[in-house]
């Protein structure tokens, strides 16, 4: 029998456990993986399962309301874009967060929690780096967009991929491949250090 595509509720609880306790012992992803003689990035996927309920959450509120196969074609690509992190050398990835992001509970607290516990087990991946910007860091240019930035080889074939409630967009213009740039500078400059961000998202986990 093929494994579940999307884990059960008990499966999912026993991720959230078996991570819980690996963080009690200090025992970090990459020796949890050597004791048990496994690809590090085996450890999060058990852990932390797929967190489709809340991508269906988010996809859920669009405006206007999505039909039933576009949300299912939207869902299957999210959690398949997810498998390139799965590669025995995953790309670099980096993201910044704004605090705001971190305490919508699409879908109520219990699939916010199991996000955010998939968050927190994707930043202990040694190419894997999340900021987070606090409440505290104030305004800031670029506040309420959501962006992603893909580094080529050659600066001059990146691409940022914008979102938005219309769908998305690719934009590849030098000028405002540029832009950008300078706003992502700008962005982790405002972030909090990796340790402490990742401290904050416990706490946030915690508030729920």
């Amino acid at each position: 029998m093929p494994p579940r595509s999307t884990p059960t509720a008990r499966q999912r609880r026993l991720g959230s456990e078996l991570r819980r306790l690996r963080e009690e012992s200090g025992t970090s992803v990459r020796h949890a993986a050597g004791l048990l003689g496994v690809d590090r990035t085996r450890i999060p996927n058990i852990e932390s399962g797929q967190t489709e309920a809340h991508a269906r959450a988010v996809f859920g509120v669009a405006d206007p309301p999505l039909a039933e196969p576009e949300l299912q074609d939207r869902l299957v690509l999210r959690m398949a874009r997810r498998q390139v992190f799965a590669r025995e050398r995953p790309p670099l990835y980096e993201a910044v967060v704004h605090e705001a992001a971190l305490r919508m509970r699409f879908g109520g607290p219990g699939v916010v929690r199991e996000q955010l516990e998939h968050v927190l087990a994707q930043s202990e991946r040694e190419r894997t780096t999340i900021l987070v910007i606090p409440f505290s860091a104030g305004g800031f240019p670029g506040s309420g967009q959501s962006f992603t930035y893909a580094a080529a080889a050659l600066s001059r074939l990146d691409t940022v991929q914008l979102d938005s409630s219309h769908g998305s967009a690719l934009i590849d213009s030098g000028p405002t491949l540029t832009r950008y740039r300078g706003l992502l500078e700008r962005l982790r400059a405002l972030a909090l250090p990796e340790a402490a961000s990742r401290d904050f998202i416990r706490t946030v986990v915690r508030d729920l």
